[in-house]
């Protein structure tokens, strides 16, 4: 894996390896286990700016960042209208904020309905508008898509030049199109093609879940980084193998993820979340199935340590 640092409108990450944006996994402290674990960048879950700008409360929850998190403060956006994309974007609540990554590339209908999300793939002149709104924030600004809304319609290299061209500092390309959702092959020619059509950073998304996923997605791709999404939520260590950082003690991370989880954001949701993620950490592992009744039958984080107790890893 060719590690180098990448810059993004005067930033520098330490590497580029980084954890994509992923709704309702990219809480502050998966955020800050997965940059102890190599990750050079991390984002936070996508939110709306429209619910920023009216006061939502569970908005402001996602923006939350740990005392101890030392990566670059970037956050992930979504909306179609320039002017509540600049007001969010010039917000108090993201003053703590360095960088500010634009969703156009989320395929669930209850984003795209409202005109958001890929939906802006299919829209140019508002597409652009909305990045040229949030970079007048004076924040460095990331665009993350996909290679087209079908599969006889790939715009990922006209669609990238439109990024750059608005003011985009750094580009994520997901390697599918809003029809596949997350199934399917990578496409690695498109996401290739995005990289020859600009002058910017790309990073290339999707389908990585082993070094050898990721080694392949840089190469086939000519792209400068990848962005780890799902295969991150199986396995944050993955960054580890990825980057050659140095390898946790699993049990120890997990252990410390359930009480930072529980300490920053309540028993319930540490306990909800932490059933989830333990559910994904035994992919693949000797009687999941059966650990995985036991483990969705817990009543707090105290029955999930001794779960996770009880395991080798």
């Amino acid at each position: 894996m060719n590690l180098k640092s990448i810059e993004i409108g005067g930033l520098k990450t330490v590497n580029n390896v980084f954890l994509a944006p992923l709704a309702g996994y990219t809480n502050a402290v998966f955020r800050e286990l997965c940059f102890s674990l190599g990750a050079g960048l991390t984002f936070t879950e996508m939110f709306s700016a429209k619910g920023l700008c009216y006061g939502s409360e569970k908005t402001k929850e996602l923006l939350l960042i740990t005392p101890q998190y030392a990566g670059i403060k970037a956050c992930q956006l979504f909306g179609s209208e320039p002017e509540i994309m600049i007001r969010a974007a010039e917000s108090e609540a993201l003053a703590p904020f360095e960088l500010i990554d634009i969703n156009m590339g989320c395929p669930m209908p209850k984003i795209t309905g409202n005109g958001e999300g890929s939906a802006l793939m299919a829209d140019i002149p508002r597409a652009a508008a909305v990045i040229s709104a949030v970079k007048k924030s004076g924040k460095a600004v990331s665009v993350k898509f996909r290679i087209g809304l079908r599969e006889n319609e790939i715009i990922a290299s006209e669609f990238a030049k439109v990024c750059e061209d608005a003011g985009a500092d750094l580009i994520t390309v997901h390697g599918r199109t809003r029809e596949k959702i997350y199934a399917g092959e990578v496409n690695y020619a498109a996401i290739a093609s995005a990289k020859t059509a600009v002058k910017i950073p790309v990073i290339a998304n999707g389908g990585v879940f082993s070094v050898a996923d990721a080694e392949k997605l840089l190469s086939e791709t000519g792209a400068d980084g990848i962005a780890l999404a799902r295969g991150a939520m199986y396995s944050p260590w993955l960054f580890s193998e990825i980057t050659g950082a140095p390898a946790p003690d699993k049990k120890s991370l997990i252990l410390k993820q359930i009480a930072d989880t529980r300490k920053y954001y309540g028993e319930r949701f540490a306990c909800v979340f932490m059933r989830k993620m333990l559910a994904f950490y035994l992919r693949g592992t000797p009687n999941a199935s059966a650990l995985k009744v036991k483990l969705f039958q817990a009543a707090d984080t105290g029955e999930v340590e001794e779960i996770l107790n009880g395991l080798i890893l």
